[in-house]
């Protein structure tokens, strides 16, 4: 697979990004979207961080929250980023473009007697119906921004303390690359990484950016059957295609550790 060429390191970013691209030959054999995101999984995940909060991007989110500030999160799925800030802050804010994950991380924030909003929408198009906030969190979604500039720049302009960011090292797709060469016999990228992204970033001039590599206990209880069905999807794969995708994942070793990289860097607002 040929490569973006290295030039500026935000060009690199979005043109790495695209080749992640599903060819348009399979994707237009796939029955149900690949890019399904389960709520359940993202609640359960949501639950776990609340019950066992910790980690670099904890920390740096809570040392930078006043006791009763408040906490952005972007992406947020069900909250797993910042419900667990949920005992110092008097506000925490979701920023999703699923409905349902909205209403997931509502009732989450309802159960643990914080007060909480919603915006559903894209960020940063809609930025500007959000106000400040003393911290800005997110988690594991900047592989899915190409254009990181406006993205990023909105998030410093939102956060009067600190912007906390969490990512894999690599794509968090690259595990199946693998399974897309044995199903389809297709090479897949293996960039951008997050070197690369702390490149693009700098390029930015955040203030006071660090970053922190370091390991998060993630053990996946989702049911094989329900993996099946996801990694069948991602794959693009008919349903009667099920019973070998389940194969391979029996053979595959439970994850009990995953490999994560914490960035910070000082906000603006």
């Amino acid at each position: 697979m040929q490569l973006p060429d290295r030039g500026h390191p935000l060009d690199f970013w979005g043109q790495a990004l695209g080749t992640w691209a599903i060819p348009e030959e399979i994707l237009s054999q796939a029955e149900s979207s690949p890019w399904q995101l389960p709520v359940e999984r993202f609640a359960g995940r949501a639950d776990d961080a609340v019950a066992n909060p910790g980690g670099w991007s904890y920390e740096r989110a809570a040392s930078a929250l006043p006791l009763g500030g408040s906490v952005l999160d972007v992406g947020a799925g069900a909250g797993a980023a910042s419900l667990p800030l949920a005992q110092r802050a008097g506000l925490l804010t979701a920023v999703d473009t699923s409905d349902a994950m909205l209403q997931a991380f509502a009732e989450r924030a309802a159960a643990l007697n914080v007060d909480a909003a919603t915006v559903q929408g894209s960020w940063p198009a809609v930025a500007v119906d959000v106000v400040p906030h003393d911290v800005v969190v997110v988690h594991h979604v900047l592989y899915n921004v190409a254009d990181l500039e406006p993205f990023v720049r909105a998030l410093t302009n939102h956060a009067r303390q600190r912007v906390v960011v969490e990512v894999p090292p690599c794509h968090p797709m690259s595990w199946s690359n693998p399974l897309w060469q044995q199903f389809w016999g297709i090479e897949r990228p293996v960039s951008p990484t997050a070197d690369d992204l702390v490149a693009a970033l700098r390029s930015l001039g955040p203030r006071d950016l660090v970053v922190y590599r370091w390991q998060r206990q993630d053990l996946d209880t989702t049911p094989l059957a329900d993996r099946v069905d996801l990694v069948t999807a991602r794959l693009c794969l008919p349903p009667e295609r099920r019973p070998e995708v389940e194969v391979v994942l029996r053979e595959l070793p439970p994850v009990q550790r995953r490999d994560v990289v914490t960035i910070a860097w000082a906000g603006s607002a």
